[in-house]
C-alpha cells in the first residue's frame, strides 16, 4: 500500500524559474499566433504560404 504523500512528501521537481520564463514566454506567442484562423486550421497547402503567414501573423502581433 502506497501512502499519500500530500505536499510534504515525495521528490521535489526540478524547477528552474528562468527556464520556466521563457517556456511561458513561448507558449503564451503559440496561443496568440493561433488566434489566427488560417494558422490554427493550416489551410496553405505550400509550406512556404504556410511561413508567409505566420510572418504576416508575427507583423500583425508585433505591430499591436
Amino acid at each position: 500500500r502506497r501512502k499519500a504523500k500530500g505536499s510534504a512528501g515525495g521528490r521535489p521537481p526540478a524547477f528552474d524559474p528562468d527556464l520556466y520564463k521563457l517556456r511561458n514566454v513561448v507558449e503564451r506567442c503559440f496561443n496568440r499566433l493561433k488566434q489566427f484562423r488560417g494558422l490554427a486550421t493550416r489551410f496553405a497547402k505550400r509550406a512556404a504560404y504556410h511561413r508567409a503567414e505566420i510572418i504576416l501573423a508575427c507583423i500583425v502581433l508585433h505591430l499591436r
